[in-house]
């Protein structure tokens, strides 16, 4: 596995202020990692969001407002911004600004995905077909429209299989089924999940083995690995949510350099060219490792955080300074082991609060928890729940002593809800 980020580039003037339009969704668990990572670059920062914010008078073309929801009007607002103060990269933090984030670029000529290749990664029932055109490994699976029959669907693929939403994230309205009466009852559900929206379902092979996540940078079409996570709970459904994972892998290195060449092949067959892309893979079965899924962003919630390059190289700091050419050099992720737990949401209702984090921070080895749910909000888990309640960060000598040192300290928290 080639983990190592080169210098991307001769673009960028050092004796100026590059400046960058961050598109940040106003429901983003991300501000403030890729504000921070662009000060200690040095980058002069353009806040794009969906709403007018409450300091935009004195900020100027600092902040615009930009309808991610109406892409085309959201790359004119930005080409408009262009014109009163040129920017020299536009980059979406989150799934819901990378189609936006694309376009523009392609209009203003900066670095950039192709649009279509990108639009591709938003919809999983387009992703299958591109995949599946390339030869890749991927599930047996069927795009269903509205009104088609989705339990019939299943049946063709074999049972157990999962149903999905083809435009959701973060196992939003994922559920495994069994046989027909879990598929129409799992139809029903998914389709209250998505209303008002009418969009097709995807009907895909369920895939036994462990699971792994790469996260990976595309400089002119190469994949350059940065980690690849072990997720050692086992994601069996009927639902899936995400809790702990963990680098460096501890997948035998035959997997590992399989990955990379699935993953790559990956990217080229959506098209894919430049910047970060997130590939969640199944490890087992009849070929050594099957794609799950793969996205034009980095790896979603906080979790990021659980990565640090160099000397003390944020994911944030790579993505930009790739997005503006600036060259960072050999950049390898550091050699003791970390990572981080999603907070399982265990029960719906309102959270009263969180309380342990203390002993929990006390557990040796232990980062950072972060409670991403305020008090008095709304918890739901899923497959409705679209929110983590928070994150716990570690490191450790190896890849078992983070997973440990995760699990004592979630069990120091109490989660209330009412």
């Amino acid at each position: 596995m080639n983990a190592f980020i080169p210098s991307v580039g001769d673009r960028y003037d050092p004796t100026g202020m590059p400046r960058i339009l961050l598109l940040l969704p106003t429901a983003t668990y991300r501000a403030s990692d890729f504000l921070r990572a662009a000060d200690r670059l040095g980058v002069d920062v353009v806040v794009g969001s969906e709403h007018r914010q409450a300091l935009a008078p004195v900020m100027g073309d600092r902040a615009v407002v930009v309808p991610l929801d109406r892409p085309d009007a959201a790359v004119d607002a930005i080409v408009a911004l262009h014109e009163r103060s040129p920017l020299d990269a536009v980059l979406a933090v989150d799934d819901q600004g990378v189609v936006v984030a694309a376009s523009a670029a392609e209009r203003l000529g900066l670095r950039h995905n192709p649009p279509d290749a990108v639009a591709r990664t938003r919809d999983k029932g387009a992703m299958r077909d591109r995949l599946a055109a390339g030869g890749l490994p991927q599930p047996a699976y069927r795009i269903v429209g509205e009104g088609a029959d989705v339990a019939g669907a299943a049946a063709e693929v074999g049972y157990p299989c999962v149903i999905k939403p083809v435009s959701r994230a973060a196992s939003q309205g994922v559920i495994r089924v069994e046989d027909e009466i879990e598929a129409a009852a799992a139809e029903l559900r998914i389709r209250a999940i998505l209303d008002p929206c009418v969009e097709p379902l995807l009907v895909e092979s369920f895939v036994p083995g462990a699971e792994v996540a790469l996260e990976g940078l595309l400089v002119g079409g190469r994949l350059d690995v940065l980690a690849v996570f072990d997720k050692p709970d086992a994601m069996d459904g009927p639902f899936f949510e995400e809790t702990i994972y963990v680098t460096p892998s501890r997948q035998p290195r035959s997997v590992l350099a399989d990955a990379e060449t699935t993953v790559g092949r990956a990217a080229t067959a959506l098209g894919l060219a430049e910047g970060p892309v997130h590939a969640e893979l199944r490890v087992g079965g009849t070929t050594a490792v099957t794609v799950l899924e793969l996205a034009a962003r980095s790896i979603g919630g906080l979790c990021a955080r659980a990565l640090v390059f160099g000397t003390g190289t944020t994911l944030e700091e790579i993505i930009i300074a790739h997005a503006l050419g600036i060259g960072l050099g050999a950049l390898r992720r550091e050699v003791r082991a970390s990572g981080v737990m999603m907070l399982p949401i265990r029960s719906g209702g309102t959270l009263v609060g969180v309380a342990g984090r203390e002993r929990a921070l006390g557990i040796d080895g232990v980062d950072g928890v972060e409670i991403s749910i305020p008090s008095g909000r709304p918890v739901v888990p899923l497959p409705e729940g679209d929110r983590y309640l928070g994150f716990v960060f570690a490191h450790g000598g190896s890849p078992q002593d983070v997973e440990d040192t995760l699990r004592r300290a979630e069990a120091c928290l109490e989660v209330t809800v009412s």
